[in-house]
């Protein structure tokens, strides 16, 4: 948001208005409904719930304004389903998924097989399941270890919001019942991993010598936890070229030079060789 506003600002000389939608859709859909009445020239959305993009395209195409959605990706189906301006900046968050399940992956088996009986054990603590980013990390993170050729054990597979106190009582719970077998903690954002490290850590268990734990974000908790030694890695959500790309985007709906319905920005793995570079760029 910040580096959105402040782009905008600075490159394009733009009128910037930004709303939080507090993590309800219904307010954010009044926030984009008050827009469309203050007849702002376009909007850059980061959508609550993926599975609300058509509600919003559709009211946007009714008042003529483009929409660039940016972070949460609207469905294939949203996107192909219109056919007029409208653009999704954002990583591929099957990308994150697969780059949990490479640093995971990247240990060998030996490593990783704590309990030796021969497979990866694994706790997975998702977002939200409507969100295809959740669904995505989820399963792309697996996929990742069994392409690398391991074989996966999931012990159990539950709902944490995004939220850290949810995490951490998730992964609590999971550690009071499976113990030692417990070898892998993924997580499907950083805020996750951090309340799975205070259950990890109040269990007596230490990251990277008895268990290992990824997430995704790399916010600079998470990536301060992994120069520690304290968080096996994340996956930095690369937010400058993100709200780089979706700025440009905004501006060439405006001058008419049109884009690309899907505009791309990579992921970055992130691990101790390279968490400290990551944190100077994000603080």
């Amino acid at each position: 948001r910040t580096e959105l506003e402040k782009y905008l600002k600075e490159t394009y000389n733009a009128d910037v208005t930004v709303v939080d939608g507090k993590n309800d859709q219904t307010e954010q859909t009044n926030q984009i409904n008050s827009f469309i009445a203050e007849g702002v020239d376009v909007l850059i959305v980061n959508l609550v719930q993926s599975t609300s993009a058509a509600t919003v395209i559709d009211l946007v195409e009714a008042a003529g304004i483009p929409p660039v959605f940016i972070n949460r990706e609207p469905s294939e189906v949203d996107m192909e389903n219109f056919t007029g301006k409208i653009s999704y900046v954002g990583a591929d968050a099957r990308q994150s998924g697969t780059f949990q399940g490479e640093i995971i992956a990247d240990l060998g088996l030996d490593a990783i097989d704590l309990n030796k009986n021969g497979k990866v054990d694994y706790i997975m603590v998702e977002g939200d399941p409507e969100n295809v980013d959740a669904q995505y990390r989820t399963e792309f993170s697996v996929k990742a270890l069994e392409d690398a050729g391991l074989e996966v054990n999931c012990l159990t597979d539950q709902v944490g919001n995004w939220q850290q106190d949810q995490a951490q009582q998730i992964v609590a719970n999971a550690l009071g019942q499976y113990g030692n077998d417990v070898e892998v903690v993924f997580c499907n954002n950083d805020a996750m991993a951090m309340g799975a490290l205070q259950a990890i850590q109040a269990a007596n268990r230490t990251v990277g010598k008895d268990i290992y734990l990824v997430g995704v974000d790399a916010l600079s908790e998470a990536l301060e936890a992994v120069i520690a030694g304290n968080l096996t890695g994340t996956v930095f959500n690369d937010h400058f070229s993100q709200s780089h790309s979706a700025a440009d985007a905004a501006i060439n709906y405006l001058t008419g030079a049109g884009n690309e319905h899907y505009i791309g920005c990579d992921y970055v793995k992130v691990t101790q060789d390279n968490a400290q570079e990551v944190l100077d760029m994000v603080k």
